[in-house]
């Protein structure tokens, strides 16, 4: 098992590589570069054309009179020391922008993770153990709804709704009070507070989803001939389900784990600028439309990372979970 996580951490190395190249040759790929927008918006804004000097200067600072391969090995060699760059519109440390904010997204997409899983699951067995029940039909209705409710929809029927019944205002992650103050237990109850709406918006697609599939998955193998040898030995019928069905059907959604974390992490970003939520989405968005080629391909890169080490995470719990994969 050692071995087959060590391989998989080797071959990540390379995909990463790969993918940095790509993402760095797309985000230049519009023609001109930051400077040439921010001096076209002088002239709008002015009538007068920049400085020439003024304008290569900010190159030379920015690399942007480099060949492309020049620019992207100084870009990935700063990895090797933290050094991610500098962005174009903010002139600030790349680092210093996205680490608080790549700490709420996380925060928020392992927290819809966690919600989509600890909720589908349940309902799936549930609804395979009713079946066309009165239950079941409910619950197949909610999830054919909210598998095809976007989620800015959702997200704009909750700021509506919560605050209707509660009286919370959705926008941001903190009350206005909290929003620069220092970190405090105050604060991190307030965080608490606004975070579970932003939970449920970003998983309750998934939720939906999986539902549906275990739904399934359970059906098919409840019909298999060693869940009838199971009943004929006398056990009890929770016993037949979630120790020997439900442990079978549960695999393929473990398969899907590694896949939902980019899904989450896109989900994150309509649901972020609708609800003013401090995540990488609305940064990578600003960053793409400016060519902040520093900053677009840093948040890129880590969002690769995640859907790598999404993907090996699913794969240990899948072998954990089925033995049948241990031994192969």
């Amino acid at each position: 098992m050692l071995n087959y996580i060590i391989r998989r951490i080797l071959i990540a190395i390379p995909t990463l590589i790969a993918i940095s190249m790509i993402a760095f040759v797309i985000i230049q790929l519009p023609p001109g570069d930051y400077l040439d927008q921010k001096i076209a918006q002088l002239e709008q804004q002015f009538g007068d054309s920049s400085s020439i000097a003024q304008a290569d200067a900010l190159r030379h600072r920015y690399g942007l009179d480099m060949p492309m391969p020049k620019r992207y090995l100084k870009w990935a060699g700063g990895f090797i020391h933290g050094d991610f760059g500098e962005s174009f519109r903010y002139e600030k440390e790349v680092k210093d922008l996205i680490w608080e904010r790549l700490g709420f997204t996380l925060l928020l997409s392992i927290g819809a993770l966690l919600f989509m899983y600890l909720t589908a699951i349940p309902l799936g067995i549930y609804s395979a153990t009713h079946k066309y029940q009165a239950g079941d039909n409910a619950l197949t209705l909610l999830a054919f709804i909210g598998m095809s409710l976007p989620g800015f929809l959702i997200a704009l029927m909750m700021i509506v709704a919560v605050y209707q019944i509660f009286g919370i205002p959705l926008f941001s992650l903190f009350s206005p009070y909290y929003q620069n103050a220092d970190w405090s237990w105050g604060k991190i109850g307030d965080l608490l507070q606004h975070l579970w709406v932003p939970i449920i918006v970003v998983a309750l697609n998934g939720t939906a989803g999986l539902m549906r599939v275990m739904r399934g998955n359970l059906l098919d193998v409840l019909g298999e001939p060693f869940i009838r040898t199971a009943r004929a030995k006398g056990l009890k019928e929770s016993v037949v389900v979630v120790k020997h069905a439900a442990r079978i059907a549960i695999n393929p959604l473990i398969s899907m784990l590694g896949m939902s974390l980019p899904e989450l992490l896109s989900g994150t970003t309509i649901v972020s600028i609708v609800l003013g939520l401090p995540t990488v989405g609305p940064l990578l968005l600003q960053a793409l439309q400016d060519q902040d080629m520093y900053l677009a391909g840093t948040i890129i890169l880590f969002m690769s990372l995640l859907l790598i080490i999404g993907n090996l995470a699913a794969d240990i719990l899948l072998a954990w979970a089925d033995p049948r994969i241990r031994y192969e």
